[in-house]
């Protein structure tokens, strides 16, 4: 049943014909345009989903933060420093706390904590831990609940009265005893990032933007390359095309060039919308936080983008189409294709570690050394080294999946998509006949 196809003389004499391939490439690109599910799949969805998320995650995420800092913090004490009046008279005429004028005790606040009717319980001691006992000095302890949002909030607003009074108290202390503060205090601690705005902006998206890419590259790919194969004989175009004057492996090109092409215009596409919404949407955040970063890709990684979204997209084309030469549906197809897709993007997503760098080891893995190599281009860290290799590797990876996909399409039931089965299935079945010599 799975012999090798007997092609007429004239498709055997001709193999690969350039100009049936640019034919039936454009005549791809041209009815891809007319329907609207791979249009919008690999066209519409890298341009506005990853900003539109980005874009809802950050607006989300600033609102949340908004609201909790609105909300009053709902606090008890314990007992009052005595000589600290003006701590208490701090803590008590915070916008944003709201004293528990009745006494709680320690029990009953933590029980009123876990459910949500106290935020924090403050407790003012002696350092050695001697209630009552104040020269001067004291010792505080927040009792809160970690796994609540205006809990944490609480904390965070009563350590920082805390620590902003402490610190003032004793320099006016020192002051008022002659002590300069550089005489007390034993060391100081500073901080000074050599990171450009520029450097850090490229740090930013070296982590964000390769994971975003190779995810659009393979959702670029997925509907042309089931609509390609499984589509045709769902609409039953498929053994029409097969009889026409064009060689096999023209047609097979020509499908397999216009899937890649869709994957690599996806990823490019998604790159260009991700850089011209990331600023908007990143820099409130950053501005929060003191920060202010310049998001823009150096031009020395363009030739290195380019050449990723080639290698990238003709890799998971090619796995892709093999995969689904064995659908006889589009949603057979979709079947086929997603532990595929699944498995392309598993290693990404382990892969966003800062000090992660590319080595020849990892040069050698097909989809990670694209994804590192993407992300060394966008902050600079070239190694040529494993960038040849990873080359070479992705390369070898492509010719071999193609070289599979030759050696399916020998078999007539395969083509006409009669076979009962899937790549799997095909391979085991040719290896037990070689193993008993037919």
């Amino acid at each position: 049943m799975n012999r090798p196809v007997a092609s007429p003389p004239a498709q055997r004499e001709s193999g690969l014909n350039w100009r049936q391939v640019g034919i039936l490439y454009r005549r791809e690109f041209r009815a891809a345009l007319r329907e609207k599910t791979i249009l919008f799949n690999s066209i519409l969805i890298p341009i506005f989903l990853y900003p539109f998320l980005l874009w809802a995650a950050f607006t989300g995420m600033m609102f949340v933060m908004g609201q909790t800092e609105t909300l009053a913090s709902r606090v008890a004490v314990g007992q009052w420093p005595e000589q600290h009046p003006r701590l208490r008279h701090q803590i008590e005429r915070h916008k944003q706390i709201e004293i528990a004028r009745a006494v709680v005790g320690e029990a009953d606040a933590s029980e009123a904590i876990r459910r949500g009717e106290l935020d924090a319980r403050i407790d003012f001691r002696h350092p050695d831990g001697k209630a009552g006992e104040m020269p001067g000095n004291f010792a505080a302890s927040i009792t809160f609940d970690q796994s609540k949002d205006r809990s944490v909030a609480a904390r965070e607003r009563i350590q920082e009265i805390i620590e902003d009074y402490r610190t003032t108290w004793v320099e006016r202390e020192t002051m008022a005893r002659g002590i300069h503060p550089a005489r007390w205090q034993t060391f100081t601690l500073d901080f000074q990032n050599l990171a450009s705005e520029s450097e850090m902006g490229a740090f930013v998206l070296g982590l964000m933007l390769p994971i975003i890419f190779v995810v659009m590259v393979a959702v670029g790919c997925f509907y042309p390359a089931v609509d390609a194969v499984a589509g045709e004989r769902e609409r039953g175009t498929w053994e029409t095309l097969m009889s026409t004057s064009a060689t096999r492996p023209s047609v097979v090109a020509g499908k397999y060039l216009y899937v890649a092409t869709m994957g690599g215009l996806a990823g490019a596409l998604n790159v260009v919308a991700v850089l011209l919404t990331v600023k908007p949407v990143f820099a409130p955040l950053f501005e929060e936080a003191g920060r202010s970063l310049k998001f823009s890709l150096p031009l020395s990684s363009v030739p290195i983008l380019m050449l990723a979204a080639v290698l990238l997209a003709g890799f998971v084309a090619a796995g892709m189409m093999l995969f689904a030469t064995f659908a006889r549906t589009f949603k057979e197809g979709q079947s086929m294709i997603t532990p595929f897709y699944m498995l392309i993007l598993l290693p990404v997503v382990f892969l966003q570690v800062p000090g992660l760098k590319l080595t020849a080891a990892l040069a050698l893995i097909p989809v990670v050394n694209i994804t590192l190599m993407l992300r060394e281009s966008i902050s600079g860290d070239l190694q040529w080294l494993p960038m040849l290799v990873t080359l070479i590797a992705s390369a070898g990876a492509i010719l071999l999946i193609l070289r599979l996909a030759a050696f399916v399409l020998k078999f007539e039931d395969v083509v006409s998509g009669t076979f009962q089965g899937s790549l799997f299935k095909l391979l085991r079945l040719r290896l037990r006949k070689t193993s008993r010599g037919t």
